[in-house]
């Protein structure tokens, strides 16, 4: 009798042709990844062809506002800076410390949910018990309160946002890795003698890794809106380092009299962050194998 696998190079192709498909199909998620690219775009090349740095000063142009003249494109604030320039460089420290404050807990979760879903027993139950602690805390007043205790930094800020989102990545791990390594590629692996670490980072997190997927794209979101907000309450990145969160802070005496020193900062903090989550329900729903059932 003949044995026919599933798991063939034509059938890899055919399943990543559809995952393509479903993803193409869903507008928003496109819509996300083009936004994430042009905000990336933007605020890595855009800098450098400005006329003005986010650090000049003009006071005789102090409170332009937006679409006056061409080389002030977006008006200036208070002290006469470019806030085109001072929104672009702050959009590159922004989603810098996104994504790497992604990797950064994605790194921890998956390797917290990895250990927890495998040994399971007492690691595991001891390590799950340690999150579930880690999520009844709120994570503003846990952000804050670690916050309120270190340096300011953009490492410190990338380490302290990590050290609180790694959570539910750790969750969904471990949910997936106790349901893989009862496959029969698990166990055909262990019969043939293969060590539990090669298990693990072979044959178990490879065929976890569209949930790990998923869940990245939506902790680069929350890493980016926790930035905005410790910036905002004067924790986070200090001026005059502009950041999306410390722009929003400093135009709170301007509201009324220069209300597009908050919202043009505001709505790229809603464009970032809306487009990483349609991206996430965009990769969610093409990764998901039963979505053409």
């Amino acid at each position: 009798m003949t044995v026919v696998s599933l798991d063939t190079p034509r059938n890899r192709g055919f399943w990543k042709r559809q995952t393509v498909r479903r993803f193409m199909s869903n507008r928003l998620a496109v819509f996300g990844v083009v936004m994430i690219l042009l905000l990336t775009l933007a605020c890595i090349v855009l800098p450098w062809l400005l006329p003005f740095s986010e650090t000049y000063i003009n006071m005789a142009a102090r409170h332009l506002p937006p679409f006056q003249q061409v080389d002030h494109l977006f008006g200036t604030d208070p002290i006469g800076r470019d806030t085109l320039a001072r929104l672009l460089v702050a959009g590159r420290i922004s989603l810098s410390i996104g994504f790497s404050a992604m990797v950064v807990s994605m790194v921890i979760g998956v390797c917290v949910g990895l250990v927890a879903g495998f040994y399971g027993g007492v690691v595991g139950a001891s390590l799950m018990r340690f999150v579930d602690a880690m999520l009844c805390f709120p994570s503003i007043f846990l952000i804050l309160a670690i916050s309120a205790l270190t340096s300011p930094t953009i490492p410190g800020i990338v380490l302290l946002i990590a050290a609180t989102s790694w959570m539910e990545v750790a969750r969904v791990v471990e949910a997936q890795t106790r349901s893989l390594k009862s496959r029969d590629y698990a166990i055909a692996a262990l019969a043939y003698g293969a060590g539990k670490s090669r298990i693990m980072t072979r044959e178990i997190l490879p065929n976890a890794i569209a949930p790990i997927i998923v869940a990245a794209t939506l902790n680069v979101a929350n890493a980016i809106l926790a930035e905005s907000y410790i910036s905002f309450l004067g924790f986070g990145i200090q001026p005059p380092t502009p950041s999306w969160g410390n722009m929003l802070n400093n135009a709170q005496t301007y509201l009324t009299s220069a209300p597009w020193l908050a919202i043009i900062p505001g709505i790229a903090i809603t464009l970032a962050v809306t487009s990483f989550n349609f991206l996430g329900d965009g990769l969610r729903d093409a990764l998901d194998p039963r979505a053409d059932q």
